[in-house]
Parts: C-alpha cells; structure tokens; sequence
C-alpha cells in the first residue's frame, strides 16, 4: 500500500506566512501548439514561479548552512526508500525527549505525527503550532536518524527572530528535514519506507517533494 503523505500545489496557495504562493502559466498553450505540430497534435508546456519552500519540502544542510551540501549533494539514499517511524504527538504542544527517549533512529526517516496537517490552507496553520523542542532535536543530531519530517508548519518553534535550534542543529549533522507533511495518521508507528527525493538542483537548499509511504 501506498500513503499519500504531501500537500497538493495549487495555484497562489499559501504555505508560510510571508512567502508568496506559486504561479502557475504557460511556455506553449495548447492552441499555439497547434502552429508547431501536424494537425491533430497538441501540447502543453507549463511554467510556475513559487518560492522553493511551498508545499511539502525538504530542508538540505544548504539552506541553513551556505557550504553544507544543496539538493544535488545529498545522497539520494538519505531522501528514499528509508525505514520509517512515526512519533504520535497529536494534541501537545511540542515533541520532546519523554517521546523519544529510547528509541533506536540510526538510519531511519523518524516523522513527528502532530495532527497540525488538519489546519493546512487555513490562518490556524500559521500560529501556535507544534515543534520540535532544542533538546529533543540535540538528542536526534546525536543519535543520526537519515532524515525528520514533521506535519506541522515548521520544525522549529517560531517566534519573531527565533533561534531555530532544531534546523541549525540537525542541519549541521547532515540530516535532511521535510516539513508539512500531511497523512501521517495513516501510517503504522513503523514497518513502512519513506520517500521524499527532490529534483538535484544545483545551488538550492530546498524544494517541494512528492513525500509517500510504502507500507
């Protein structure tokens, strides 16, 4: 089976707050394409402008870190087929250590479950969500999970000109991050594959993913 587990991307849709929404248009339409080719044959070729942090996303060490390796220089087998495990939050605040305590994550795609995906497209998405806690994060930067995804609007608690303790720190360790997911309610705690590989672009720290589970 497989489980949906990113945000679809519309047109002017609001991921952040602050950062524009994507637009959406066209290199070649349909009907001038029919100039180009025999009669009866048409294309579309699509153009969208968007900022890279829209829709689900990943975080590589780039953009936190200006020589920390970009989209084209994280291994692929840190961002696919990956073992997962869901840590339930749903209803707090914050994912802390009495979560993760004990858990074994070398390796794994380790995903914060903390129902906030239900507030996606709405003005509740973007006040008052749930993160990750500095000391939490610490723990994981140690213990060297392959990537940590969360379904909420930012890994990082998000207060004006915040210190972003759970990016500086993971980031640091090389360790990939995927924010707003959605659909983590539908996996297991684990015994499932993760995915979330972006395009290889040179120079970018983040793009949107096409996130899914392989249960």
């Amino acid at each position: 089976m497989i489980v949906e587990l990113s945000h679809r991307i519309t047109e002017g849709m609001t991921t952040y707050p602050g950062v524009p929404g994507p637009v959406l248009g066209s290199h070649l339409t349909r009907e001038d394409s029919r100039e180009v080719y025999a009669p009866g044959t048409e294309f579309h070729l699509g153009t969208i402008t968007m900022a890279c942090n829209t829709g689900t996303y990943v975080d590589t060490p780039h953009h936190r870190y200006a020589e920390g390796p970009d989209l084209s220089q994280v291994p692929v087998d840190q961002l696919a087929d990956l073992p997962g495990l869901v840590v339930r939050a749903a209803g707090r605040p914050n994912v802390g250590m009495d979560l993760l305590d004990g858990l074994d994550v070398r390796g794994m795609a380790v995903l914060l479950h903390t129902g906030w995906d239900r507030h996606f497209g709405t003005p509740e998405y973007q006040q008052g969500h749930p993160y990750l806690t500095a000391e939490a994060a610490a723990w994981l930067a140690e213990q060297g999970p392959a990537l940590v995804g969360i379904d909420s609007l930012n890994i990082d608690d998000t207060p004006p000109r915040g210190e972003r303790p759970a990016h500086t720190l993971l980031l640091a360790a090389g360790i990939p991050l995927v924010e707003h997911l959605t659909g983590l309610a539908g996996l297991p705690d684990s015994g499932f594959r993760f995915h979330a590989a972006p395009p290889m672009i040179s120079g970018l720290g983040t793009f949107p993913v096409r996130a899914y589970a392989v249960v």
